[in-house]
C-alpha cells in the first residue's frame, strides 16, 4: 500500500473523517476501478453517515474483485448500509451472498439476523443469534448449556409435555 493511501486511512483513526474522504476521492480519480480503493471510499462515506453515497463504492469494490477479509467486510458494510436505509431485501440478498462466500464469518450472520428481525422473521433472527452464542461463547455457564441452547434455537415456538 502506498504511503499516501496509508495516510488517508490513518486519518480516520485521528477523527479527520472529511479530510480522509476527500483524499481517498482524489486517489480514486486516478484509479476509478481499483477494488480496494473503492472499498476504502465506501467505508469513508459510511463513517461520515452518508450511507447512500457509500453504496455505489461498496458495490464497485465487490464487483471489481475485492478479495479476502476486505471482501467479507465490504459485504458487511454494504448489507449493513442497505439495512440502515430500510432496503431490507437488498440487505438480505447482500448478506446472504456474503455468508455463501464466507460461511464461517459470524459477523455476516449477525447482520443477517438483524435483517430478519427487520423483516419480522423473528424466529429465524433469534435462531441465528442463539446458535452463534452457543458455539462461540467462552462463558462457562453458556458452555454448560450449549447443547440445550442449540437444541431449542429453532424450537422456540414449541412447547413440550
Amino acid at each position: 500500500m502506498n504511503s499516501d493511501l496509508e495516510k488517508a486511512i490513518k486519518m480516520r483513526s485521528e477523527d479527520k473523517l472529511k479530510e480522509s474522504n476527500l483524499l481517498l476521492m482524489n486517489f480514486l480519480e486516478n484509479n476509478p476501478n481499483d477494488p480496494y480503493l473503492n472499498y476504502q471510499v465506501a467505508w469513508s462515506f459510511d463513517i461520515l453517515e452518508k450511507e447512500s453515497d457509500a453504496i455505489y463504492f461498496y458495490e464497485k469494490a465487490i464487483n471489481n474483485g475485492l478479495k479476502g477479509k476486505d471482501l467479507s467486510e465490504a459485504f458487511i458494510g454494504l448489507g449493513s448500509t442497505y439495512r440502515a436505509i430500510g432496503e431490507y431485501d437488498l440487505a438480505e440478498k447482500t448478506l446472504a451472498k456474503g455468508i455463501a462466500n464466507f460461511p464461517n464469518n459470524n459477523t455476516l450472520k449477525i447482520f443477517y439476523s438483524m435483517v430478519q428481525y427487520n423483516k419480522k422473521n423473528y424466529t429465524e433472527s433469534i435462531e441465528i443469534l442463539l446458535k452463534i452464542v452457543a458455539t462461540t461463547s467462552s462463558d462457562q455457564n453458556i458452555i454448560e448449556y450449549r447443547k440445550a441452547i442449540e437444541y431449542y434455537s429453532d424450537k422456540l415456538h414449541c412447547t413440550f409435555d
